[in-house]
C-alpha cells in the first residue's frame, strides 16, 4: 500500500489508501450503480474523468473481459470505499491510478451539492498533498478537449455483419465513443453495422449505402463533435437518424436545438424516465454530464421523472428518434431495449414508402 491524496476544487485535500500508483487529474464524477463496474470503467463516456463509485465494495464478482464495453479503461483514475485485489490488479495493468479507504459518501454528496468539480490525485510511496494540489492546478487551466473524439473513436471503419433472420438494414454508426453493446444490440437484430470514425465525411457514410445514420454516445461536450453534427444536417430528410446519449445532444444541436452542462449529470442504472404519450415509467441506465435544453425541430417524447430533462426526442416528419439514456444498458435494466426495434422500424417504413412511390 502507498500514500494517496485527493485534492478537490473546493480546497479540501482528502487522504486515502493508494492501490495503484500514479499522478493524474480530471473531472470528478460519481456513479450510483451497484453493479457493472467493469462496464463503467470501460465506457468511453468516462474519458478524462475521475470515477467515484458510490457502492462501497467494487470487485465482489471478479473481472471478466467479456463484460467490457471497449478495449481499455477510460477514466483517468478510480475511487471507491474499497477495491478488491482483482480490480486493483486490472487497473494496475492499465496504469490507472486507484485509491480507496476514504469516505465516498462525502465525495458523492459534495459533487451532488456543488456540482462536478476538478480534482488532482497523487498516489505513491513518496506522494504528498502538494503533489495532488499540483495536479489540480494543472487541471484548473484546462478546458475540455475539443479533439476528445480522437481518444475514443475507431481510427478506421469497421464492419459487423448482422445475425441471420433479422432486419438486414445497414446502419452507419458514427463512433463518438460507442459502447460495444450498441453494436451488439443492432447486430442481434440483423442489422449490418458500419462503425465509422467520429470525423467521418458524408462520402464515408454514402459509401456504406446506409439505411440509417446513428450517432453514438461519447464523452464531454457535444459541441466538440462538429463533424457528427454536420452529418446530421446533411442527411436529415434523406436517411432515418437515431442517437443515444451524446448522440441525442448532437442531433438536437444540428436541428436547431441547444445543449447545456448539468450540475452533476446522470450516472447510474436507476434513472426513472416517463413516456409522455403512454405515461409509462421505465428505469434506465445513464452516463452523461450534458443535456438538451432546447429540442429545436424535434418533439420531446420522454422526460426524466426527477428533473424533467429531455430523455427522448422524435420527429415523424424528419424520421428522427433519439434517447438520452442507454437502451442497451450493460449494466442496468433492459426496460428500453425496444428502442433498437423502433430504429430499425424506421428503415422498414422508409422502404415501404419507396416501394409505394
Amino acid at each position: 500500500m502507498s500514500d494517496a491524496y485527493l485534492a478537490l476544487e473546493d480546497g479540501r485535500v482528502i487522504e486515502a489508501r493508494g492501490r495503484v500508483p500514479g499522478h493524474t487529474r480530471g473531472e470528478l464524477v460519481f456513479t450510483t450503480a451497484y453493479t457493472g463496474y467493469e462496464e463503467s470503467l470501460t465506457d468511453p463516456s468516462y474519458e478524462e474523468q475521475v470515477l467515484t463509485f458510490s457502492y462501497p465494495l467494487i470487485g465482489n464478482y471478479g473481472v471478466r473481459d467479456e463484460r467490457f464495453e471497449s478495449s481499455r479503461v477510460h477514466p483517468r483514475a478510480a475511487i471507491a470505499r474499497e477495491f478488491t485485489d482483482e480490480v486493483v490488479d486490472w487497473l494496475a495493468s492499465e496504469s490507472v491510478p486507484a485509491i480507496d479507504h476514504l469516505d465516498t459518501r462525502e465525495i458523492v454528496t459534495s459533487v451532488r451539492d456543488q456540482g462536478a468539480m476538478k480534482c488532482g490525485i497523487a498516489v505513491g510511496d513518496d506522494a504528498t498533498p502538494a503533489d495532488a494540489k499540483a495536479e489540480l492546478k494543472k487541471c484548473k487551466g484546462m478546458s475540455e478537449h475539443v479533439d476528445i473524439g480522437t481518444q475514443v473513436s475507431t481510427a478506421e471503419p469497421q464492419f459487423f455483419p448482422g445475425d441471420d433472420g433479422g432486419s438486414e438494414a445497414t446502419v452507419a454508426l458514427i463512433d463518438c465513443g460507442a459502447k460495444g453493446s450498441i453494436t451488439d444490440s443492432l447486430v442481434a437484430r440483423g442489422a449490418n453495422v458500419h462503425l465509422l470514425p467520429y470525423d467521418a465525411s458524408a462520402a464515408d457514410v454514402e459509401a456504406t449505402d446506409a439505411d440509417v445514420l446513428f450517432i453514438s454516445n461519447g464523452p464531454g461536450d457535444p459541441e466538440n463533435f462538429t463533424q457528427a453534427q454536420v452529418l446530421v444536417e446533411q442527411f436529415v430528410g434523406e436517411l432515418p437518424i437515431a442517437g443515444i446519449c451524446l448522440g441525442q445532444q448532437v442531433v438536437a444541436n444540428a436541428l436547431g436545438g441547444a445543449t447545456e452542462k448539468m450540475t452533476f449529470g446522470h450516472r447510474g442504472v436507476n434513472q426513472p424516465v416517463r413516456d409522455l404519450e403512454t405515461n409509462r415509467v421505465v428505469m434506465t441506465t445513464q452516463n452523461h454530464g450534458y443535456t438538451v435544453a432546447d429540442p429545436g425541430d424535434l418533439d420531446v417524447t420522454q422526460v426524466n421523472v426527477n428533473d424533467d430533462t429531455a430523455e427522448g426526442l422524435e420527429s415523424d416528419e424528419l424520421n428522427v428518434i433519439t434517447r438520452q439514456y442507454h437502451p442497451e444498458a450493460n449494466p442496468g435494466p433492459h426496460d428500453s431495449l425496444g428502442f433498437f426495434d423502433d430504429v430499425l422500424a424506421m428503415v422498414d417504413a422508409e422502404t415501404k414508402v419507396a416501394l409505394a412511390d
